[in-house]
């Protein structure tokens, strides 16, 4: 009995569709795939026939038979900050022009979560894979180098010359913050810091250090609230905290501008003024840094060039553009956006 769109839960198969067109499986799939090689006459008969019986190509076939897919996976660290959203969309149009399609994961900063990602993408042969790496050991990668599928890391710096990065110089972006922050007199000043094991989190403190030592401060002028996350809830706790010390810092430089929005939030609460009382800086610059009740200073990164770049380097190792492919490391540099939540000098 011939299946139909409707029959029993199952949809109609290639099979199918030849019969009720009344030609070869090998006339469907020249109509699917190289249509060209068919008449408009049969071509039409045959796409009026696929309507009617509801078919749909079987897209995981399509990529058994060509050993890799059409699509690029795209493995962040938090898709609840907007800096990856907009990072995932430069990507996507990179991707799209190229007739490939995005797939974005959330490891949510876990290097267990991260490897369960990273095998799923062996499995399904993705054409390549784009990834914010949450492991600090770099085993995950390591392990997934064996499945032969190109990657390339954003918004980190790859270990060695046989792999692709693009990112910022989170460095310089610590440096710019506690420079600016300096300038305004302020010599007692508290990182929040995201998970010690993030790379980027221990990059821009290494900048906000060297800020100090430029400045002929110690590194103690510097003191350290170590967050768990690098969201809102997390900026809050920490703001709470820095409450809490017997003799609180005139500024705050946060490692990105959720924890940020977060501890602005504590502050208002306990209507501590900003910038009067308490300078802030983010980083990011995401969309709501300039929303901000107190408009948020932050050390923009651009979030839509890492995932354009990255894109287009992926594309050519994965053989999609003429271009001779070599690994690179590619370091963007970031700016300093002045807003009010550090406006007034002390």
């Amino acid at each position: 009995m011939r299946r139909t769109a409707g029959g029993g839960g199952q949809g109609a198969g290639i099979k199918d569709v030849a019969r009720e067109a009344g030609v070869s499986v090998g006339t469907v799939s020249n109509v699917i795939n190289r249509p060209d090689r068919v008449s408009e006459r049969t071509r039409r008969h045959v796409q009026d026939v696929i309507a009617r019986l509801g078919y749909v190509r079987s897209e995981s076939a399509r990529q058994l038979r060509a050993g890799r897919s059409r699509i690029l996976a795209l493995l962040v660290l938090d898709m609840g900050n907007p800096f990856f959203v907009d990072l995932a969309r430069g990507a996507e149009r990179s991707a799209r022009a190229a007739g490939l399609s995005v797939m974005v994961c959330n490891s949510d900063q876990s290097p267990e979560a991260e490897a369960e990602y990273l095998s799923l993408f062996a499995e399904q042969r993705v054409h390549g894979v784009l990834v914010t790496p949450a492991d600090p050991s770099g085993d995950n990668l390591q392990e997934f180098r064996r499945h032969g599928i190109p990657f390339v890391l954003v918004d980190r710096v790859a270990g060695g010359p046989s792999e692709c990065s693009v990112s910022v110089d989170d460095v310089a972006g610590g440096a710019l913050a506690v420079r600016h922050l300096v300038s305004l007199g302020h010599s007692s000043i508290a990182y929040v810091s995201g998970p010690p094991h993030l790379l980027q989190v221990r990059d821009r403190r290494t900048g906000a250090l060297n800020a100090l030592a430029e400045a002929g401060l110690p590194p103690h002028a510097l003191h350290e609230i170590v967050a768990d996350r690098l969201d809102v809830n997390a900026g809050r706790d920490a703001g709470a905290r820095l409450l809490g010390t017997a003799k609180r810092p005139t500024a705050v430089f946060c490692a990105n501008d959720l924890l940020a929005l977060g501890v602005l939030q504590s502050m208002y609460a306990a209507g501590v003024r900003v910038p009067e009382d308490i300078a802030i800086v983010g980083y990011d610059d995401i969309e709501f840094a300039a929303a901000a009740a107190v408009p948020l200073t932050s050390v923009r990164q651009p979030a839509a060039t890492l995932g354009t770049m990255a894109t287009e380097l992926l594309l050519e190792e994965a053989g999609d553009t003429d271009a001779v492919h070599r690994h690179r490391q590619v370091v963007l540099q970031p700016e300093l956006v002045v807003r009010g939540s550090t406006l007034h000098p002390r």
